[in-house]
This record gives structure tokens, sequence and C-alpha cells, in this order.
């Protein structure tokens, strides 16, 4: 079932916000000083890309650092992200079967305003030490 979900998600949602996400990582990536928040990005898209049968997890050892990189995140590009996110979900949401994929869309939206200081999981094992 997760893999009939993540295919018609990426036709429908995941390729464009994967995208979006990827600009937002090559942008970030120009400059030396936001390379951290590139990263971020380019792991979000790969998220985006396939989304079930996955969760995010806060990192334990997660600092100061990243709650205010996650401040700059949130001004430059988080906000718009996360736009992103709602208008693809209110179409998703207006099927019987896009219902999941639109609630999906929700629960990425925390991740795209502060991507710093979280980890992508398999939803088999969201408590395994890395």
């Amino acid at each position: 079932m997760r893999t009939l979900l993540n295919l018609i998600w990426l036709v429908f949602a995941g390729a464009w916000l994967a995208l979006g996400y990827a600009v937002a990582g090559v942008i970030c990536c120009v400059l030396v000083v936001t390379i951290p928040f590139g990263i971020a990005s380019f792991r979000i898209a790969a998220y985006v890309l396939w989304p079930f049968g996955r969760t995010v997890v806060e990192r334990r050892d997660a600092g100061v650092m990243s709650a205010l990189g996650n401040v700059v995140w949130l001004l430059v590009a988080g906000v718009w992200l996360a736009i992103g996110h709602v208008l693809t979900a209110v179409p998703l949401f207006l099927s019987v079967i896009g219902i999941p994929m639109g609630i999906a869309n929700l629960k990425l939206i925390p991740v795209s305003l502060m991507p710093l200081g979280k980890e992508i999981v398999s939803t088999d094992r969201p408590f395994a030490p890395r």
C-alpha cells in the first residue's frame, strides 16, 4: 500500500514539491555560509519524493545553532515552502484517494518550516539509534 500511495504522491504532489526544495537547496549552496541549509533542503527533497513509510524525528544532538538556523530558514525559505504544501494539500483533499496524500502534505509543513535538528527515519524504526 505504501508503494502505491508513494507512486500516486509522486505524480500529483511529490515531484513539484521536491523541485521546490531542490531549487531552495541550490540557492542555499551558492553561498558558503548557507550550505547547511542547502543540505537540509536536499534531504527534505528526497523525503518529499517518497514520504509514505518514513517519518521525521527530533535529533538528540541538536542545539542552539540548529534553533538559530531554523529561525533564519523560516524567514528565508520555510514560509514559502509551507505555503507550497498548503496549496498542494487543498486540491488533494478534493478526492477520496487524495485524502491520505493531503494529510501527508500537511504533516510535511513542520519540517519545511524548521528542518534543522530533525532526522528522517523509517516508520518501522522511528526510535532506532543512529
